[in-house]
C-alpha cells in the first residue's frame, strides 16, 4: 500500500500529467482538496474509485484516519492536491505522519499556478538581460516568516516575484515594493489561472490595487510583479547566436545538411559525390 501526493495542476483537467492520471485509476482511495482542484480532475475515477473524497472540511487527523484505514484495507490512496504538491501544498506535515506510521508515499509533481499562469500571460519569465531569476514567495500574514525573506528584503534583488496567497494585501504588497521595483513595474495578478471562470488584470505597482479592487479578487490569486512581463527591451539567448558555440554546435564545424532515416541521422550525400 502506498501514499500517493498528486499534483493536479493549476485547475484544467487537460493540464493533470498522464502519470497521474494513470496512477489515480489505480487508487481504491481518493482524497482531494476541493477547495483547490475541481471535481473534473477526478472524471476518470468517479466509478472505479471505492471512496472519493473532499477533505476541504477535514483537519489532519480527520485525514489520517481515511489513509489509516486504507492501510489497514492494503488500499493504495491517491491524495490530490492544486498545482505541484511540493509548492505551499501543506504535505510536509502529512509526510511526517506517515513516516511515524511507516506508511510508503510518493510524489508526482504537477503544473505550477506560475507557469501555467506566465503560460497564460504569454510572457517568459527569464529574459536574457531583464531577469535570470524567479522568486517564488507569499505574503507574510499568519505564517511564520524569517526576517531574511520578508518581502521587502526578498525585493532588494529586483528579480521577478511570484507572490501566492497575497491579493487581499495587495496595497500593503505595493506599498513595499515600490521603493525597490518603482512605481512604472508591471504587475500582472491572475484569477483561477485554466480555470472555466479565469480572470486576470495587468498594470503597474502604481495603479494595480485599484484594478484588483474593482475586479474584487479576493482569494486564489497569483500576483507576478517584474520588468519581464512588460518589456521588448531584452537580449537573445545565446541558445541560437550563431557566433556562440556549445557541445551541441561547435562553433567550428562544418555545416552540413541532415537527414533522419528510420531514427538514424545520416549526413546527405554531396552532389559531386554523384560525378564519377
Amino acid at each position: 500500500m502506498k501514499v500517493y501526493f498528486i499534483g493536479a495542476g493549476p485547475g484544467d483537467p487537460e493540464l493533470i500529467t498522464v502519470k497521474a492520471q494513470r496512477i489515480m485509476k489505480d487508487c481504491p482511495v481518493v482524497l482531494y482538496a476541493g477547495s483547490l482542484v475541481p471535481r473534473e480532475i477526478l472524471a476518470d475515477v468517479e466509478d472505479s474509485a471505492a471512496l472519493i473524497k473532499d477533505t476541504a472540511h477535514m483537519d489532519l487527523d480527520e485525514i489520517m484516519v481515511d489513509i489509516e484505514a486504507a492501510h489497514a484495507a492494503g488500499q493504495n490512496v491517491a491524495r490530490v492536491h492544486s498545482g505541484d504538491p511540493m509548492l505551499y501544498g501543506a504535505i510536509g506535515e502529512q509526510i511526517r505522519r506517515l513516516e511515524k506510521q511507516g506508511i510508503e508515499f510518493e510524489i508526482i509533481p504537477g503544473v505550477t499556478a506560475v507557469s501555467a499562469s506566465a503560460a497564460w500571460l504569454g510572457k517568459e519569465l527569464t529574459l536574457s538581460g531583464v531577469s535570470q531569476t524567479i522568486i517564488l514567495t507569499r505574503f507574510s500574514i499568519k505564517t511564520p516568516f524569517p526576517e531574511r525573506e520578508q518581502l521587502p528584503a526578498l525585493a532588494k534583488s529586483r528579480a521577478t516575484l511570484a507572490i501566492h496567497l497575497g491579493v487581499t494585501h495587495i496595497h500593503k504588497i505595493v506599498e513595499e515594493l515600490i521603493p525597490h521595483y518603482g512605481e512604472d513595474c508591471p504587475v500582472a495578478v491572475c484569477y483561477r489561472t485554466s480555470w472555466p471562470e479565469q480572470d486576470k488584470v495587468t498594470g503597474t505597482l502604481s495603479d494595480i490595487t485599484a484594478k484588483v479592487r474593482a475586479k474584487k479578487f479576493t482569494r486564489t490569486c497569483l500576483i507576478l510583479v517584474g520588468h519581464v512581463l512588460e518589456t521588448e527591451d531584452f537580449n537573445d539567448s545565446y541558445l541560437y547566436d550563431t557566433d556562440q558555440a556549445h557541445v551541441y554546435r561547435p562553433k567550428n564545424k562544418e555545416k552540413q545538411p541532415k537527414a533522419i532515416v528510420r531514427g538514424v541521422v545520416d549526413t546527405l550525400p554531396r552532389a559531386d559525390d554523384f560525378n564519377t
